[in-house]
């Protein structure tokens, strides 16, 4: 049985249809999957890059896309109150519902869908405090072992290769978004193009130029 890491910020509207579809995409296959919350910013900074809504047209994009993409594959998605907004309430909650900061698919599924169901703002405290009851915790949130746990998370994500989110690594190989699942869908039936030198191309291909920064 393969095993997946799944990366995952409940911030990104990606992860969310990724959450929502990966249970269809790999129907079938015998694989087992650990859910790891990880601080998105932090990915970004680490790599050098912008976040996806720092860029007002980009940003724009974004939002049509998901939308689009959420009815096109079946999904109930409503935008968020406001976005970005800052996740690690939300983060530091789901690592702290489990003592090793794993949480399980329903901890997982009940916050991405507070967050992208109804139109609600995010990060308003009275909606946070009732989500909190919801899903009782073990430990203290804002507790330093849950704050340790989910940096901790993030930094695995970082050395593993991971530079956004929804991240799924397997065998050492990272697949990136919503996007992806065809293509991790493949290597779980043992495509033969995974055995081929396709995977290392890229990374063996020279770099032409380099902007400046």
């Amino acid at each position: 049985m393969k095993h997946i890491t799944f990366y995952l910020d409940f911030i990104s509207p990606y992860a969310y249809l990724a959450f929502e579809k990966l249970p269809e995409a790999l129907l079938g296959h015998s694989y087992s999957v650990t859910y790891k919350p990880v601080l998105l910013a932090a990915l970004l900074k680490h790599h050098g890059q912008l976040g996806p809504a720092e860029i007002a047209p980009k940003r724009d994009w974004i939002y049509r896309q998901v939308l689009w993409l959420a009815k096109q594959h079946g999904v109930e998605l409503q935008l968020p109150a406001s976005h970005p907004f800052n996740p690690l309430a939300l983060l530091r909650l789901a690592v702290a519902c489990n003592a090793q900061g794993l949480p399980n698919r329903y901890i997982c599924e009940t916050i991405f869908r507070y967050v992208w169901h109804g139109g609600a703002e995010a990060t308003d405290a009275q909606r946070l405090q009732a989500l909190e009851q919801q899903l009782a915790p073990a430990r203290a949130v804002a507790g330093g072992e849950v704050k340790a746990q989910l940096k901790a998370h993030t930094d695995e994500a970082i050395a593993r290769g991971a530079f956004g989110v929804p991240a799924f690594v397997l065998d050492g190989k990272v697949f990136w978004g919503f996007d992806a699942l065809p293509m991790l869908r493949a290597y779980l039936s043992e495509d033969a193009w995974f055995a081929g030198p396709q995977w290392d191309a890229a990374r063996q291909l020279p770099v032409g130029i380099t902007r400046q920064k």
